[in-house]
Protein backbone atom coordinates (compact mmCIF):
# COMPACT_ATOMS: atom_id res chain seq x y z
CA UNK A 1 0.00 0.00 0.00
CA UNK A 2 1.53 3.29 -0.88
CA UNK A 3 1.29 5.94 1.42
CA UNK A 4 2.42 9.56 1.47
CA UNK A 5 2.52 11.68 4.91
CA UNK A 6 3.05 14.96 5.18
CA UNK A 7 3.87 16.59 8.14
CA UNK A 8 5.43 20.49 9.23
CA UNK A 9 3.07 22.70 8.80
CA UNK A 10 1.42 25.38 10.89
CA UNK A 11 0.61 29.05 11.74
CA UNK A 12 3.49 31.56 11.31
CA UNK A 13 4.26 35.09 11.06
CA UNK A 14 4.69 36.72 7.57
CA UNK A 15 8.46 36.51 6.55
CA UNK A 16 8.99 33.21 8.77
CA UNK A 17 9.60 29.60 8.04
CA UNK A 18 8.60 26.69 7.89
CA UNK A 19 9.95 23.46 6.35
CA UNK A 20 7.24 20.33 4.92
CA UNK A 21 8.17 16.75 4.70
CA UNK A 22 6.46 14.26 2.54
CA UNK A 23 7.80 10.24 4.01
CA UNK A 24 6.72 7.72 0.96
CA UNK A 25 6.31 3.94 1.67
CA UNK A 26 4.85 1.69 -0.77
CA UNK A 27 6.66 2.52 -3.85
CA UNK A 28 10.51 2.63 -4.99
CA UNK A 29 11.05 6.30 -4.06
CA UNK A 30 14.06 6.67 -6.08
CA UNK A 31 12.44 6.47 -9.27
CA UNK A 32 9.73 8.63 -8.49
CA UNK A 33 9.04 12.16 -9.19
CA UNK A 34 7.97 14.69 -6.95
CA UNK A 35 5.90 17.48 -6.36
CA UNK A 36 4.25 19.84 -4.40
CA UNK A 37 0.83 21.44 -4.50
CA UNK A 38 -1.21 23.51 -2.81
CA UNK A 39 -4.95 24.59 -2.23
CA UNK A 40 -6.15 28.07 -1.11
CA UNK A 41 -9.69 28.05 0.08
CA UNK A 42 -11.94 28.61 -3.11
CA UNK A 43 -8.90 28.01 -5.40
CA UNK A 44 -8.08 25.95 -7.97
CA UNK A 45 -4.52 23.49 -6.50
CA UNK A 46 -0.95 24.63 -7.81
CA UNK A 47 2.03 23.30 -8.85
CA UNK A 48 4.50 24.44 -6.35
CA UNK A 49 7.49 22.52 -7.00
CA UNK A 50 8.71 19.62 -8.25
CA UNK A 51 11.98 17.51 -8.02
CA UNK A 52 13.02 14.76 -10.72
CA UNK A 53 13.97 11.48 -9.80
CA UNK A 54 16.67 10.83 -12.52
CA UNK A 55 18.94 13.94 -11.82
CA UNK A 56 16.96 15.63 -9.24
CA UNK A 57 16.46 18.73 -11.44
CA UNK A 58 14.18 21.15 -9.81
CA UNK A 59 11.41 23.71 -11.27
CA UNK A 60 8.99 26.03 -9.23
CA UNK A 61 5.93 28.05 -10.16
CA UNK A 62 6.96 31.93 -10.26
CA UNK A 63 5.78 33.46 -7.24
CA UNK A 64 7.89 30.68 -4.69
CA UNK A 65 10.79 30.85 -7.00
CA UNK A 66 14.15 32.38 -4.57
CA UNK A 67 12.01 31.54 -1.19
CA UNK A 68 10.74 27.78 -1.57
CA UNK A 69 13.52 25.15 -1.77
CA UNK A 70 12.42 21.36 -2.73
CA UNK A 71 14.63 18.77 -2.05
CA UNK A 72 14.49 14.97 -1.61
CA UNK A 73 16.40 12.24 0.38
CA UNK A 74 16.41 8.77 -0.92
CA UNK A 75 17.32 7.02 1.76
CA UNK A 76 14.61 8.41 3.67
CA UNK A 77 12.28 8.15 1.47
CA UNK A 78 11.16 11.50 1.74
CA UNK A 79 10.76 14.74 0.47
CA UNK A 80 11.13 18.10 1.68
CA UNK A 81 9.72 21.80 0.78
CA UNK A 82 12.14 24.65 2.76
CA UNK A 83 9.63 27.75 2.78
CA UNK A 84 11.08 30.87 3.74
CA UNK A 85 10.15 34.49 3.93
CA UNK A 86 6.30 33.44 3.65
CA UNK A 87 3.54 35.91 2.32
CA UNK A 88 0.24 35.47 4.07
CA UNK A 89 -0.99 34.54 0.00
CA UNK A 90 0.93 31.23 0.46
CA UNK A 91 -1.56 30.18 3.21
CA UNK A 92 -3.03 26.66 1.91
CA UNK A 93 -3.31 22.86 2.28
CA UNK A 94 -0.13 21.72 0.94
CA UNK A 95 -0.03 18.44 -0.45
CA UNK A 96 2.90 15.80 -1.88
CA UNK A 97 2.08 14.03 -5.37
CA UNK A 98 4.50 11.12 -7.12
CA UNK A 99 4.65 10.02 -9.90
CA UNK A 100 6.69 6.12 -10.64
CA UNK A 101 6.34 3.99 -13.57
CA UNK A 102 3.19 6.32 -15.03
CA UNK A 103 1.20 6.11 -11.46
CA UNK A 104 0.43 8.69 -9.19
CA UNK A 105 -0.42 9.05 -5.43
CA UNK A 106 -1.71 12.43 -3.48
CA UNK A 107 -0.87 12.50 -0.07
CA UNK A 108 -3.39 13.80 2.81
CA UNK A 109 -2.13 17.53 2.74
CA UNK A 110 -0.88 19.81 5.49
CA UNK A 111 -2.33 22.96 6.16
CA UNK A 112 0.15 26.31 6.09
CA UNK A 113 -1.30 29.16 7.73
CA UNK A 114 0.91 32.83 7.45
CA UNK A 115 -1.26 35.54 9.48
CA UNK A 116 0.32 37.99 11.86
Amino acid sequence: QVQLVESGGGLVQPGGSLRLSCAVSGLPFSTATMSWYRQAAGKTRELVAIITWLDSDTRYTDSVRGRFTISRDNDKSTVYLQMNRLRPEDTAMYYCYAVESQRTYWGQGTQVTVSS
